[in-house]
């Protein structure tokens, strides 16, 4: 049966975890019209740029380049007005309001969750807590915050199957939205990266600078022990996060994938400091053979080994400058194996995750027709 398909992702501002997911729907479904509510043309991969994009009245709005997240109250009403009635299939891709895409009621809709929307959930104090945010920002974001939650539980009922990025994030989306989600991984391009014994002077950050990512808890620690520490990234966060770092952390800005490659290959080990929904650095970093040095909790859990022979890398259980320098000294007295480390990674990769997506939606698109 023809189909008409719609993806639908968040925004197209960049390649970061999220958009590794769109692109492979893309590949699968390169037939289909690409929905999002603002596109930064030229931002993403040939793969996803070359599909039929159609954005929403955000994309029309000033500053909207940099400035998005500023109109975070608009997003609910940006993809209402949007009209998915033509379509047979929306699949979205979704960590703010894709998820909210309504379908027809003859048709069906899979989200790939990455995470219920953090902004007004569980990580609201990080974006707009005291310090975070202006006054005017935080006490406009408090008298909008309940209404974006009821709004965000009432069109998790548009989504008639989840797909979560991992058991971390399904657990939040029976919390918030009281929906089963089931779970594939993420897609980890293991081909880009090769096996290094290398080890040269430096730790390793990559990151988008923004508060979530607690960078600020790196450069505090590797002020203090004074070793070399690069941070690959950029974000809003960038002049803040340099303000206060010592002569011995290098910002790099942003790196393709052949530059980040070759940084991952020459460093002792990946810092991982900040609660992710996943988590797809780490497992890059782990393809070159490096252990990694993650807080423990959310997505680190569930791709890194912190323990026994076969340990992928250590665990800090407070998110404090101390408790990482604590486990920097640990990690200077331990031996980690690469090729143990890069074949752990492996089971993550892009190949993987490519056909057990395909595989997920052929089999919901047969239970949806055989039931119509």
């Amino acid at each position: 049966m023809e189909m008409k398909i719609a993806l639908v992702h968040d925004w197209l501002t960049g390649m970061r975890g999220g958009e590794k997911v769109l692109e492979v729907l893309c590949e699968l479904y390169p037939q289909a019209t690409l929905i999002t509510l603002l596109h930064n043309k030229g931002s993403l991969s040939s793969t996803i740029e070359k599909m039929s994009i159609k954005t929403s009245f955000i994309d029309r709005l000033p500053f909207k380049e940099k400035k998005y997240r500023n109109y975070l109250p608009l997003f609910p009403l940006a993809i209402e007005s949007i009209d998915f009635s033509e379509f047979d299939l929306i699949i979205s891709s979704s960590h703010a309001v894709a998820k909210a895409a309504k379908p027809n009621k003859n048709a069906l809709h899979i989200c790939y969750c990455h995470t219920p929307m953090r902004y007004i959930w569980d990580m609201y104090d990080d974006y707009f807590g005291k310090g975070k945010a202006n006054f005017f920002v935080r006490k406009a974001m408090k008298l909008i915050l309940p209404k974006l939650r009821q709004w965000d539980v009432r069109t998790s009922n548009h989504v008639h199957y989840f797909i979560a990025n991992s058991k971390n994030v399904a657990e939040r989306i029976k919390k918030y939205y009281q929906r089963q989600a089931d779970v594939i991984y993420p897609p980890v391009d293991t081909s880009l990266f090769s096996l290094s014994n290398k080890c040269e002077d430096y730790f390793l950050i990559v990151s988008a600078l923004v508060p979530y990512k607690r960078i600020d808890i790196a450069i505090e620690a590797f002020n203090k022990i004074g070793e070399k520490l690069v941070v690959v990234g950029t974000g809003p966060e960038a002049d803040k996060l340099k303000a206060i770092a010592k002569k011995n952390i290098e910002f790099l800005g942003w790196c393709n994938n052949e530059q980040l490659a070759k940084i991952y290959s020459g460093c002792k080990a990946l810092i991982f400091p900040g609660l992710e929904d996943f988590g797809i650095v780490p497992l890059e970093a782990m393809a070159t053979g490096k252990p990694v040095i993650a807080f423990a909790k959310g997505g680190a859990l569930e791709t890194i080994i912190g323990e026994g022979e076969n340990s992928t890398g250590i665990f800090f259980y407070e998110q404090t400058s101390d408790a990482l320098i604590n486990a920097v000294k640990i990690f200077d007295k331990k031996y980690f194996d690469p090729q143990r480390i890069r074949q752990h990674a492996l089971q993550f990769d892009r190949s993987l995750f490519k056909e057990k997506l395909k595989n997920y939606i052929e089999e919901k698109i047969a239970i949806h027709l055989k039931a119509k």
